[in-house]
């Protein structure tokens, strides 16, 4: 799995995921526990994960969604 977005944003986080599952894009939403340790302050960023042979879809999906400037840098 790769990162496609890293946010603290839970509106984005999960308007992403929605953009994802509406499009059969298998993701994982990471470290979204984490928040109990860092006390709910969203000092830890959430990663949107996707399936490597799908990185290049879910890329073309934010950018189509204007959402390309919230994109991890390719790996």
């Amino acid at each position: 799995m790769l990162e496609l977005i890293r946010s603290n944003d839970p509106v984005l986080l999960s308007f992403v995921g929605s953009l994802l599952k509406d499009s059969g894009i298998e993701h994982f939403l990471a470290d979204g526990h984490m928040s109990v340790l860092d006390g709910s302050i969203g000092a830890i960023p959430r990663r949107m994960l996707v399936d490597g042979e799908r990185i290049e879809d879910a890329r073309r999906l934010l950018r189509d969604a204007e959402l390309g400037h919230e994109l991890s840098d390719p790996a």
